[in-house]
């Protein structure tokens, strides 16, 4: 196990200086890169591609993330911090220099397999350098990371777009994961007991990349570019399946798993795991339909509709360090259950909302629901490293960060599906509709859209829009509910590795 007491005081300031630069380059490009979607377009063409610059990063990362986790375990921390990080370079440096959208998409992808490994490390060397009472006050800080990165990331995007050229946007990360990784390379030594043979699962690795690729893929494309019944994603489903059990049977049989599934017979891990799917699906709902409602039914601009979502992040930094603090003295189901209460209260807040709620009430609600984000996210990565011990604390890490980016991909696919049936049933049962198609409903997100459409159109469109994310905001409330009753089944009390805590009270 690795000696807390034999790292000085002021190499663990550099090791968090390196690791606070790393979080930050991985958090901003998930919202660094979206300002620069009409300026890369405008260079290289192919409108039809321009999700998968998004999608490619997270489906890679997400798959990647686990083996990376468990890799850090069998041959530690630093070594895979470091060929993350130098994949995460790499990327960023072709990125830069790519010259179309297709090399653009590849180069993404090496991106994400970086940021794979780079986010989990980054949350198991806290767990390995700080002791439970410090690490929680530093996961606070990491946390608070996150949320600065998605408040800034637009500006700094555009600035950049606007003052020099999109390729900065994956340049300026080069620079600084240089620093990065040698902080970490100076400042890091790790203290672990030698092994004399180490078994990697390779089938393991091989079966959950394939299975799980095949389902992100149809996941992320389903009802955009493919048809849900279309035969390509309905064999994606199904390799998938066949595959993923698969997977199950090699991770019961393997020497070294590199998803070890007793992590689900620990209560905290198991229950912050669903919870964790749950919010991660609310918060990319919250992301992705509040603007919708900002801009299609309350006739908001796109400036105006990205400054309403800066509350959320402004909630998540003080709920991620009063999280932190809390969890010591209150323990992980009291801690957790104040946060999904904010989130329950978030979200019962935006389905009570209509089309004449005034704009500072939605201001207050996406502050509440930051509040429940920052202080549950920041729960669930403690309970994750904390209630393991050494040798599994990267595989438990990694685990909590990939149901992260796979509650997000469902989110995404689920309620975008909801979404497209909800106005299409709603459209079909409305008289004077009957030639209305997806490019009028586009043109309610614009201000100047319903200069050529009737007004009573317009109006009709704006109330099939609003009935639609309403009953959107409903269904989100329901899963905040459950996702609170999910963390009432967890310990009361501090995180620790459950073998050492089975006397204590639960």
């Amino acid at each position: 196990m690795s000696d807390n007491a034999g790292i000085q005081l002021a190499k663990r300031k550099y090791i968090l200086i390196g690791i606070l630069v790393s979080t930050f380059l991985s958090a901003i490009e998930g919202t660094v890169t979206g300002p620069a979607g009409p300026a890369i377009i405008g260079s290289f063409g192919g409108m039809k591609l321009l999700s998968w610059i998004f999608t490619a990063f997270l489906l890679t990362m997400a798959v990647s993330t686990p083996i990376f986790g468990k890799v850090s375990d069998l041959y530690g921390r630093k070594p895979v911090f470091q060929i993350g990080s130098l994949l995460f370079v790499l990327g960023s440096l072709l990125c830069s220099f790519s010259q179309n959208m297709e090399q653009l998409i590849l180069f993404r992808a090496i991106q994400g397999i970086g940021a794979g490994a780079i986010v989990p490390v980054t949350f198991t060397i806290i767990g390995d350098v700080y002791r439970i009472e410090e690490r929680a006050k530093i996961q606070g800080l990491i946390s608070s990371v996150w949320g600065i990165s998605s408040l800034i990331g637009p500006l700094v995007g555009g600035y950049f777009v606007d003052y020099l050229n999109w390729r900065w946007i994956f340049g300026f990360n080069v620079p600084f994961g240089i620093v990065s990784m040698w902080l970490i390379a100076r400042y890091f030594h790790e203290s672990r007991d030698k092994r004399e043979k180490v078994s990697v699962d390779v089938a393991g690795a091989a079966v959950f990349t394939v299975g799980m690729t095949a389902l992100l893929f149809a996941l992320a494309t389903g009802g955009q570019y493919f048809s849900w019944s279309s035969p390509l994603l309905i064999g994606c489903f199904v390799l998938a399946a066949v595959l993923l059990v698969a997977f199950v049977w090699i991770e019961n049989r393997a020497a070294e798993p590199m998803l070890p599934l007793k992590l689900f017979r620990i209560r905290d891990i198991s229950m912050s795991t669903v919870a964790s799917i749950l919010t991660s699906a609310l918060l990319i709902g919250l992301t992705t339909y509040t603007p919708l409602w900002i801009q299609g039914v309350m006739g908001k601009n796109a400036t105006l509709s990205g400054l309403t979502m800066a509350p959320m992040s402004i909630g998540w930094l003080f709920g991620s360090v009063f999280g932190s603090r809390l969890i010591l003295t209150a323990g992980s189901r009291k801690t957790s259950a104040i946060g999904l209460a904010g989130i329950v209260i978030g979200a019962a807040g935006l389905a009570w909302m209509n089309g004449q709620t005034p704009h500072y009430v939605l201001l207050i609600f996406t502050f509440i629901y930051g509040l429940g984000f920052g202080y549950s996210t920041t729960v669930f990565t403690i309970i994750a490293q904390s209630s393991v011990g050494y040798s599994l604390r990267g595989a438990s890490t990694a685990l909590n960060t990939f149901v992260r980016s796979l509650g997000q991909t469902v989110g995404v696919a689920v309620f975008g599906t909801f979404i497209n049936l909800s106005m299409a049933s709603r459209i079909a049962s409305q008289p004077g509709l009957e030639h209305v198609g997806q490019e009028d409903v586009n043109r309610l997100l614009t201000p100047e859209g319903g200069a050529d459409m009737p007004q009573e159109v317009w109006n009709q469109l704006k109330h099939v829009l609003e009935g639609s994310l309403h009953s959107l905001y409903i269904v989100m409330g329901v899963i905040a509910v459950i996702s609170l009753i999910s963390v009432l089944a967890l310990r009361n009390t501090v995180p620790s590795p459950e073998e050492d805590a089975e006397t204590e009270k639960a």
